[in-house]
């Protein structure tokens, strides 16, 4: 199955929950898009593997300086679920639904 699509989605991070976009182009097991919410916005790059998925990026931290963030997620053609690894500052479950 493809991973091809745009989800709405909500965080829950230390900072506070929040909600956004993810949107998702996959070609075999490559995988792009951009992940974008009030936290801040990424385009990014990565592999999916069925309804798995995983990518990394960088997003200005508002704490200061940058966040590196890694993303494992299942991803259905009706929802996503996973978590985020905010490096210092713990994992954030992450949820969403097709738009």
């Amino acid at each position: 199955m493809a991973i091809n699509g745009k989800y709405n989605v909500t965080i829950d991070t230390p900072m506070g929950s929040g909600t956004g976009t993810c949107t998702f182009k996959s070609e075999g097991n490559n995988l792009s898009g951009d992940f974008e919410t009030q936290f801040g916005n990424l385009k990014f790059t990565g592999t999916c593997n069925g309804e798995n998925a995983k990518f990394t990026g960088t997003m200005p931290s508002p704490m200061g300086g940058m966040l590196n963030l890694t993303f494992n997620l299942q991803v259905t053609p009706a929802d996503l679920s996973g978590t985020i690894d905010l490096g210092g500052y713990g994992t954030a479950p992450i949820k969403g639904k097709k738009a």
